[in-house]
């Protein structure tokens, strides 16, 4: 063979063997700390990385330098270091699993060790400027991006402070020798080091104003703290310029129904609204902090303190007790805040009179009860079917506090709707989002025989969305009301209206159209005798905006057009919002985004508000503490007051925004619960009814605390998830007075008042409500 032959294919054989992939160092790994951040870099000898360059550096002094590049360059996430010349290629995330073996003398240079938290115990700092406790970490570093350096500092302390100071700054790097200060935003790398480094992190943010704070009344009655010398970090929400004072800050806050907090800077009058994930206030001189306080009771109601659960309440049921309830069932998955794993359903049992929680798992059914169908038997029981075990059947019986396995559906389900029936049946359809695509026609539970019996003439395909993702979200979560002779109204959130009947293997027929488009996961309540309030939702489940509009949809007898009226806007767009009707008819709306995103808390909207049917208009109400997005639900007490609570609860792996679960919830106590000044309004009292199982057109005595003169509703209990509601209605009766007794006759028709537990409220003519006695209506 000639020897130039003979050199090509030496050359071969060494080009087949530097692109050999590796994916570690197949020899001994020397290592390095860098001259500047001493960070810990591996150098593997002999091998190279394929692919993009970043950048390249030539005339560098060591293989410390390269690793120096790297590490200041937030996009590298290794570099090759070649000798000769001194070059230095960084390589981005493009590029792993590009590692090769090559023998032209190259090297690879990639970090060795990640922290999640300090290997080491820490000491803490109350810093000298912002009072927040800071936790020091030593021997440790953050590497990344250097948002800002400071030189010359005296001690850990002040660098804490440039930290607090600067809003992007989620760690800092303190060098004592020269008092130097490295700034890191939240993508910086937290490793180990041999350089004598320090990490500094805040380890609790102020839970109060160290000024005394001052109060501010906006026009509409809400009060907002001001704080003075003090900074809160977090998201901006909107940013203005200009203003006068803290007080015309605190204004703007009050105009925007996702603002909690905001901060004004006098220099420039520049005022900087934040969202409802902006962490705690910190100590700055220059600035000041307004806090939302409260709104005016009187007007816009009031919420109470968190209260804070075992798990995070996606489902919920209220539990009927006769005469007095006070209970609710508060359902997870199969883990208090997690999602998956099937088998089992974690629970909250809350007495919201007494405030007694306790925890409870549920096994024996083998049910993981995550995004169910829900509604409420004749006697009182919850059938819970479906979700992450897409064919189960759990009945929960009040009386007993017990859970059985019931029958299998059909057809195996996930986020489909349920509704009780005129003749105590249980209507299912939909479910697309476990257990297969499509084909999810109606099927119906009889609980005297304890069976499901299928009806494909109830088809699901009338009543699907548009949605962009197909059946496996259309149809979900639809708006189904139990009527007349055993029918079924689906009231959306399609554009297209339906009435399904339940008996000779079903049917379905058009009842109308509303002209909104697809309102997917909007809300629907019944808050009169065949009055349907719809609002909010948007045309796709996931990542689109949500709409205002608003319809009252009204129905009367089974298989009959329905009309649809158009009413005023809500005042925010709403996705993931919840609904409850109270005594005196009004609605009021919780929670929700702008736009829509599950396991995440943009957008959300903090603001409540109030339906009024006799006006068709709505009124901005109080502000939660916290966002009620997805996963949220609400329900009505029979104290006349509403519970909001929950959102999150993602799976492990889920793209879940931190921060979005939330296993707590509030109370809202309406308007008419407070005097004019804000004082607690004189309730009327019902001391008895004369019975509490009473048959449909019969009548009943409500016995009250005096003889003045009331006005009466029923409202069915509820149970919810998902913005929906099904089991929840309102029905207004008249009564004759006799002294302090009031005869009561109830509707004769079952469809109106279907069978199950029923809060009875009086109200004064001043509009306050009672505590509700519970009964029973049957057939």
């Amino acid at each position: 063979m000639p020897v130039h032959d003979l050199f090509k294919a030496i050359a071969i054989l060494l080009n087949l063997r530097a692109v050999l992939a590796i994916n570690q160092c197949p020899t001994s790994e020397t290592y390095y700390t860098g001259p500047l951040n001493g960070a810990k870099w591996g150098i593997c000898q002999n091998t190279d990385v394929t692919g993009n360059i970043l950048a390249q550096f030539s005339g560098l002094r060591n293989v410390g330098d390269c690793a120096w590049r790297c590490d200041n360059n937030i996009q590298c996430t290794q570099a090759v270091w070649v000798p000769r010349g001194g070059n230095c290629y960084l390589k981005d995330a493009s590029t792993n699993g590009n590692w090769v073996t090559s023998n032209g003398g190259y090297s690879v240079i990639h970090q060795v060790d990640n922290l999640d938290r300090c290997p080491a115990t820490e000491s803490s700092y109350p810093g000298p400027k912002n009072g927040a406790n800071w936790s020091i970490c030593q021997g440790t570093d953050a590497t990344g991006n250097i948002l800002a350096q400071f030189s010359g500092l005296g001690n850990v302390g002040d660098c804490a402070w440039r930290c607090d100071y600067d809003d992007r700054c989620a760690r800092a790097v303190w060098v004592p020798g020269g008092g130097n200060c490295y700034l890191k935003d939240g993508s910086s790398t937290w490793t180990s080091t041999t350089g004598g480094y320090s990490v500094v992190h805040v380890s609790s943010p102020l839970d109060r104003c160290p000024n005394k704070e001052t109060t501010y009344k906006t026009a509409d009655g809400a009060t907002w703290a001001i704080c003075s010398g003090s900074d809160v970090t977090g998201n901006n929400l909107a940013q203005f310029n200009g203003l006068s004072s803290a007080q015309d800050c605190a204004s703007r806050c009050n105009d925007n129904g996702k603002c909690l907090r905001a901060v004004f800077v006098a220099n420039g009058g520049m005022c900087y609204l934040k969202d409802h994930a902006a962490h705690g206030t910190w100590i700055n001189a220059p600035y000041t902090t307004i806090r939302y306080i409260s709104a005016n009771p009187a007007t816009q109601g009031q919420w109470s303190a968190l209260v804070t659960l075992p798990v995070i309440p996606a489902a919920l049921y209220a539990v009927p007790a006769y005469p007095d309830s006070a209970r609710l069932l508060f359902y997870s998955s199969a883990s208090p805040t997690i999602f998956g794993g099937g088998g089992q359903t974690i629970y909250a049992d809350y007495n919201y009179r007494t405030g007694e929680i306790s925890q409870r798992t549920v096994s024996n059914t083998q049910h993981d009860m995550f995004c169910p169908g829900m509604s409420q038997l004749g006697d009182g029981r919850i059938v819970v079917t479906g979700g992450d075990n897409a064919e189960i059947t759990s009945i929960y019986d009040p009386a007993t506090n017990d859970w059985t396995r019931g029958p299998n559906m059909k057809i195996s389900r996930g986020y489909q709707s349920q509704t009780t029936l005129s003749n105590g049946r249980i209507f299912t359809i939909g479910g697309s989002w476990s257990g297969g695509n499509g084909g999810k026609n109606g099927e119906v539970y009889d609980p005297s025989s304890n069976t499901w019996t299928l009806l494909n003439g109830a088809s699901v395909s009338n009543m699907l969305t548009a949605d962009k993702a197909g059946s496996y979200r259309a149809d979900n979560h639809a708006w189904l009301y139990g009527w007349k002779n055993g029918s079924v109204f689906q009231a959306g959130p399609s554009v297209r209206q339906n009435w399904y009947t339940t008996t000779n293997g079903g049917s379905v027929q058009q009842a109308g159209m509303r002209n909104s488009g697809d309102q997917m996961c909007g809300i629907s309540v019944m808050f009169d005798n065949g009055k349907i309030l719809s609002a909010g939702g948007s045309p796709n489940y996931d990542d689109d905006d949500s709409t205002t509009a608003a319809y009252v949809t009204i129905i009367t007898e089974a298989s009959q057009a329905v009309k649809n009226d158009r009413v005023s806007n809500m005042n925010y767009p709403r996705i993931f919002a919840n609904a409850v009707v109270l005594p005196d008819g009004t609605v009021h709306v919780t929670g929700g985004q702008t736009h829509g995103k599950g396991f995440a808390d943009d957008n959300g909207v903090l603001s409540s508000e109030l339906f009024k049917p006799k006006s068709n208009s709505w009124t901005i109400m109080a502000r939660e503490s916290v966002a009620r997005n997805y996963h949220s639900a609400s329900v009505l007490l029979a104290d006349a007051r509403v519970w909001s609570g929950g959102g999150g609860l993602c799976y492990n792996g889920g793209d879940c925004r931190p921060g979005s679960d939330h296993p707590n919830g509030q109370i809202w106590s309406p308007p008419y619960l407070f005097n004019s000044d804000g004082s607690a309004a004189t309730r009327p009292v019902i001391n008895s009814v004369s019975s509490t199982t009473i048959r449909v057109g019969s009548s009943f005595t409500v016995q009250m605390g005096d003889g003045n003169n009331y006005t009466f509703s029923l409202i069915r209990l509820g149970s919810a998830t998902h913005s929906i509601n099904t089991d929840q209605r309102r029905i207004p009766v008249s009564g004759t007075k006799n002294g302090n007794s009031w005869s009561i006759t109830l509707p004769a028709d079952s469809g109106v008042m279907i069978p199950g537990s029923w809060h009875v409220f009086a109200m004064n003519d001043k509009g306050v409500p009672s505590w509700a006695k519970t009964v029973k209506v049957t057939n």
